[in-house]
């Protein structure tokens, strides 16, 4: 089996813009390469898991996810980082429109991705990480039995009730070494 680290994409990988969609609004949060070249480094596979409302909502389309995705798997290819996979859910229980107004098993805080994950890479949890900005990334490591959950403040303004067994870091990059 192998181990992984899931990492949430906006607040984690690049700097919070809400809805970010376009290349020229995507920045990457600081010393973001060098964290993922240590976690591959220590044998993990690196899959990003993120929610992608603003595809539910109407604010850009899926077509337009792919390509930002691409560009951004591309930038880590020229660093060499190799990302296992990207996993998303373009659904709003509330906020959906169409096809996308769906109360479903992938959007965080639910464990639709992860689990989808560990068995298309046979990953076992017990030995992974999660990396979010918000509760509800926690929430979605815990409910798929990670053991390893992890909050950083490089996003997301952390509210909610936190357990104790949550660490919490600066940054992906101050957390991976640090932790790992």
């Amino acid at each position: 089996m192998n181990k992984a680290v899931f990492l949430d994409r906006d607040g984690v990988i690049n700097v919070e813009v809400d809805y970010v969609y376009k290349i020229e609004d995507f920045i990457f949060i600081e010393k973001t390469f060098e964290a993922l070249k240590i976690i591959q480094d220590k044998g993990y596979q690196i899959v990003i898991v993120t929610n992608q409302s603003g595809i539910g909502r109407g604010y850009y389309t899926e077509e337009q996810f792919h390509v930002l995705t691409d560009w951004m798997l591309e930038r880590f290819k020229e660093q060499g980082i190799n990302v296992a996979t990207v996993y998303y859910c373009p659904h709003h229980p509330k906020n959906g429109i169409g096809v996308y107004k769906v109360d479903c098993e992938c959007r965080k805080p639910k464990p639709g991705m992860i689990l989808k994950a560990q068995k298309d890479l046979d990953i076992d949890l017990e030995q992974s990480y999660i990396i979010g900005d918000k509760i509800s990334d926690v929430q979605s490591g815990i409910a798929a039995g990670i053991k390893h959950c992890v909050l950083v403040k490089s996003g997301h303004k952390i509210s909610g009730e936190i357990d104790n067994s949550i660490k919490i870091y600066e940054n992906l990059y101050d957390c991976v070494t640090k932790l790992l």
